[in-house]
């Protein structure tokens, strides 16, 4: 074997190391089996009220406004093909941007909530990211917390007064960072650490994720106010009947 081949295989033998570390570190999708099946009911339980009140919700806005399920698709795809993109960070973890800020910011934190368990349950199956397991501790994190935050900031900035690009790129941003501080509660609550306890470990899953998840809620952010600023020159009709528009515009 020569040099340049044996440079190669070392190559390929970190590369596969480092993506097996990835997958048992843990990244923003909870990997299946992971947390203990007390963990995980209770996670899935603790969803289950969000989950009515949005599967709710979303009935009366499509017998209201049939026309709503466009833009309602659109808002899924955006989650699934964001959260789909994992980054590796140089902790030997993977982090993503959730997509869930333009849904909670178009049709609320409960209708995305239903959204997001649809997004996880289809990675789950076809992309084996994150598990049907810890189903329920993914959706609360990126479906259901994290829109909260984005939807909660989106309006309380908008009582402000603040520039409404700005809230939507706050919203979004903050909506993300949210979600990975949840998850990183749920990994402590589940992995607390010998010394120190649940403060110790959430610190150090908090470390894990830091490297990537900060610039990629940025990102995020950017990337929120640029749709939204597309949809309101394509889509104003759209905005309107769902009373995205009925103000100022970004």
């Amino acid at each position: 074997m020569t040099k340049r081949q044996k440079g190669v295989v070392r190559i390929s033998v970190a590369a596969a190391a480092l993506l097996a570390f990835c997958q048992t570190a843990g990244a923003m999708h909870i990997m299946e089996g992971y947390l203990s099946p007390g963990f995980c009911i209770a996670w899935g339980a603790l969803c289950i009220p969000f989950l009515v009140k949005g599967f709710i919700t979303l009935k009366e806005m499509y017998q209201q406004n049939p026309k709503m399920i466009t833009m309602l698709a659109m808002a899924g795809a955006y989650i699934f093909v964001l959260s789909a993109l994992k980054i590796p960070s140089v902790t030997g973890s993977c982090s993503h941007m959730t997509g869930t800020g333009l849904g909670a910011m178009l049709f609320g934190p409960c209708v995305t909530g239903i959204l997001g368990v649809i997004v996880l349950v289809f990675q789950a199956i076809l992309l084996a990211h994150g598990g049907l397991t810890t189903l329920g501790a993914n959706t609360f994190s990126m479906a259901i917390a994290g829109p909260f935050v984005t939807f909660g900031i989106y309006h309380l900035c908008k009582k402000c007064n603040v520039n409404k690009r700005f809230r939507v790129f706050l919203a979004a941003a903050l909506g993300d960072l949210f979600t990975y501080c949840v998850t990183s509660l749920q990994l402590a609550i589940a992995y607390p650490a010998e010394h120190g306890g649940i403060e110790t470990s959430i610190v150090e899953f908090l470390g894990v994720f830091a490297p990537t998840q900060l610039p990629l809620a940025v990102v995020e952010g950017l990337l929120t106010v640029m749709i939204l600023i597309t949809l309101e020159n394509y889509a104003k009709q759209e905005l309107k009947a769902i009373g995205f528009m009925k103000t100022d515009r970004l």
